[in-house]
């Protein structure tokens, strides 16, 4: 009986948290901006007497579960609901419930796609190195911030690109899944999803050097941000498709008692 409940509980408005996620943004943004906390933790994560990382990114099983592995399986749930999206109308009402609306599918498509791409872009542009990069940890370049210019005489030949950090918006993406969810547990299971294979991959990521803790925080922080605005999105349709349908309902009585069945206009 607690099920049915949890079951029937109104779904959570997640299109009100576009503005609470880019303040969010902003400010984890500057916290490791202006502190030392992406260090303190990617020190934790080396060895130092041994040089190396906790994880060693050459293996092939940790490669497999941590890297490949997640990024096919959420390439194959994207094709998949390019298919789904597909499907004709007539056949629509034999899909599961939280599939039939084409629309709501197509605006889960949109962001796992875009998610990844928007933090591809950032990455080119922001021109930071990955830990296992900078001196501190063994590499060539000095560490620097998003913000910070490089020292006279210092500034590396090549550019970095290393952030937000790429592999983890393939996980985080799948928030935009939460949006075909038609109750809060379903909601809140799309959520925790994508909070745990983006937070997996982006803690596989640090823990053999490739990323700092910001990196995989922003780029929760963006993926959540670009899911709120399709949030919003699916909102606005719910919203005209509700005015439509008030409308019909106010317009069926008036036909109703017209001569004939019909309009007398």
């Amino acid at each position: 009986m607690g099920s049915n409940a949890s079951m029937s509980l109104p779904r959570l408005n997640l299109d009100r948290t576009l503005a609470w996620s880019i303040g969010a943004l902003i400010a984890v943004f500057l916290l490791f901006e202006f502190t030392p906390l992406d260090l303190w933790v990617q020190d934790h994560l080396y060895d130092s007497e041994r040089r190396s990382w906790w994880v060693d990114g050459r293996n092939e099983i940790g490669r497999a579960l941590f890297y490949t592995g997640p990024k096919v399986l959420i390439i194959a749930f994207g094709v998949f609901l390019v298919g789904i999206a597909c499907v004709p109308s007539r056949l629509r009402p034999k899909l599961p419930p939280w599939l039939r609306s084409r629309r709501r599918v197509i605006l889960t498509v949109l962001p796992l796609g875009l998610v990844p791409a928007v933090i591809g872009g950032i990455k080119a542009t922001t021109n930071v190195f990955c830990p296992s990069e900078i001196r501190r940890y063994g590499g060539d370049v000095p560490y620097v911030r998003v913000l910070e210019t490089y020292a006279a005489g210092d500034k590396p030949l090549r550019r970095g690109r290393c952030f937000p950090g790429g592999h983890a918006s393939g996980g985080y993406a799948l928030f935009a899944v939460a949006g075909l969810a038609l109750y809060r547990r379903g909601q809140l299971v799309a959520i925790a999803i994508g909070l745990g294979v983006g937070s997996l991959m982006g803690g596989y990521q640090m823990a053999k050097g490739a990323h700092y803790l910001s990196h995989t925080l922003i780029t929760a922080l963006v993926a959540w941000s670009i899911s709120a605005i399709f949030f919003k999105l699916s909102a606005f349709e719910d919203e005209y498709e509700e005015s439509l349908e008030r409308l019909r309902a106010l317009n069926r009585p008036a036909k109703a008692n017209a001569p004939g069945g019909t309009d007398t206009v």
